[in-house]
């Protein structure tokens, strides 16, 4: 048993020996892109904020390698020059690499000055009528999917 606990020991000082070491940067590159727009091309910005499902965070410099699921809702930019842009998704992925460098890939984005909130209403109001009209499950689950980017889009034109 105690031959064991030694090689254990051993294993684990070894392991922690020729782990890789993990840099931090000052700043951080972002790109962030939709199937219509590319929004930012690995510019170096201050932090953002995204919507998640796990709930919305902020990612600064030196954020800890993540991956994570967008939910309907704003991304918000700080760009190094003080500016703030504000930008809508639909659905989409976020990765946050070991480099500082960071990644957002949306199904659908649109700068949230450009969104119209008399059209934002009609889509969430077609949404809710497609679910009391909904037959199947499928169905149900795809009205619902739109009732929640209909609700997260009218949120984010108000």
């Amino acid at each position: 048993m105690a031959a064991l606990r030694g090689v254990s020991r051993l294993l684990t000082r070894r392991a922690l020996n020729t782990a890789p070491k993990r840099g931090y940067a000052d700043e951080m590159s972002f790109t962030f892109a939709a199937g219509n727009q590319v929004f930012y091309d690995a510019q170096s910005v201050r932090q953002v904020d995204v919507p998640s499902f796990s709930g919305s965070f902020g990612i600064l410099p030196k954020h800890v390698p993540t991956l994570a699921v967008l939910k309907p809702g704003v991304v918000t930019v700080f760009e190094n020059d003080g500016n703030v842009k504000k930008i809508f998704v639909s659905s989409g992925t976020v990765t946050i690499n070991e480099d500082s460098s960071v990644q957002v890939l949306a199904e659908e984005a649109a700068p949230v000055e450009n969104i119209d909130i008399s059209a934002a209403r009609e889509i969430l109001s077609k949404a809710q009528g497609e679910l009391s009209s909904a037959a199947t499950e499928q169905a149900r689950a795809e009205a619902s999917i739109a009732i929640e980017v209909g609700e997260a889009l009218v949120k984010a034109a108000e």
